[in-house]
């Protein structure tokens, strides 16, 4: 009996070293993989719908007045798809992130995204980072043209380019302990103009 318990001790401390190995691995992997822009969706600007292949004149004229205007609250939400590419042959793990997003230099929102993630070896995954933000208190603290420009390319009505930073800081799970990477990994790309 005494061998029995001994035996499925061993068993047990072997497939928990097992599985923490994995997560090491994974989470190294992670650090590896490759980022880069999917696309924007879910994209609205005060409730007007963004995401329209070509936006209606009464549409274009709304965000205008709203832009130029004094509202006190311009709203804008939309999801940022970020391929996450894994040149590994094993898979990329990560528990959790923390992000920072800034467009033009202009920091729009921070935030966490509390689900793991798993890339399989030599496969590619999408990390939807949800975006919240209030484009009037943007206004306060950063350039007015600056904003606006911004809001004309997400609106895709202007032909200038913007910058989207994407800084990342994952977390892993090793065993039970969560690890939260000490620095952020930035993902850069452009988008909008003509």
């Amino acid at each position: 009996m005494k061998k029995i318990l001994i035996s499925i001790l061993a068993v047990v401390s072997l497939m928990t070293s097992c599985n923490v190995a994995q997560q090491a691995v994974g989470a190294y992997n992670m650090t590896k993989c490759e980022y880069s822009y999917q696309s924007m969706g879910n994209l609205t600007l005060s409730g007007i719908n963004l995401n329209q292949p070509n936006l209606s004149a009464i549409n274009i004229l709304k965000l205008t007045s709203i832009l130029t205007g004094t509202a006190t609250s311009i709203p804008l939400n939309m999801t940022l798809n970020v391929n996450v590419k894994n040149p590994n042959t094993s898979a990329a793990l990560l528990n959790g992130l923390q992000y920072i997003v800034s467009i033009d230099d202009i920091e729009f929102t921070n935030g966490r995204l509390d689900q793991p993630i798993n890339v399989p070896g030599g496969a590619t995954s999408v990390l939807p980072v949800t975006i919240g933000v209030d484009l009037a208190t943007l206004i306060k603290n950063n350039s007015k043209e600056a904003v606006f420009k911004i809001a004309k390319n997400l609106a895709g009505i202007s032909g200038d380019l913007s910058k989207i930073t994407l800084q990342l800081k994952p977390t892993f799970l090793i065993g039970n302990t969560p690890i939260t990477s000490p620095v952020y990994y930035p993902v850069s790309f452009s988008f909008g103009g003509k």
